[in-house]
């Protein structure tokens, strides 16, 4: 089941942020103070402002296992995949339970889709290259547009098919 993402979800987000770090086969995960950097926390920090999208995917029992959303940045405080002021930068991620079941391929269409109603003629966001991840959003119809600090920015034109 997917959802609308509401700024009570905020905390569920919180733990969403820190899912969506990826980190390598074999790495030890960041410890979760690595949310209060001023670079992840405006990910999430009041959730529900205007323009914010998203989406939320619920297990059979209710529970949520996975988010995706989009936010707008400014030059003066750009997210990593930042394009431009217009263009919204998607987040996604799932739990680790909930992954190879098609649940962020279902999350990222429906996102789009909403995107594209908003009046969104694009959408972007980072990748490592490594990240599995990656297939998807190309699947998606993602295209790499800008590579730095070992990251992908990538831009999904809306106006063109899904």
């Amino acid at each position: 089941f997917i959802r609308p993402l509401l700024p009570q979800d905020e905390p569920f987000l919180r733990e969403m942020l820190y899912q969506a770090i990826y980190v390598p086969p074999g790495d030890a995960p960041p410890a979760r103070s690595i949310l209060e950097q001023p670079e992840l926390v405006h990910y999430i920090r009041g959730w529900g402002h205007p323009g914010d999208l998203g989406l939320v995917a619920e297990a059979a029992d209710g529970s949520p296992v996975g988010a995706a959303w989009l936010r707008l940045f400014g030059a003066q405080d750009p997210g990593y995949g930042f394009v431009d002021d217009q263009t919204p930068e998607l987040s996604i991620a799932l739990l680790p339970k909930a992954r190879g079941y098609g649940t962020g391929s279902r999350l990222m269409s429906a996102l789009l889709e909403q995107a594209r109603a908003a009046g969104h003629r694009a959408v972007s966001l980072s990748v490592s290259p490594e990240n599995p991840a990656l297939r998807l959003y190309q699947r998606l119809g993602f295209v790499t547009v800008a590579q730095a600090g070992g990251s992908l920015t990538m831009l999904k034109e809306l106006s063109k098919g899904r």
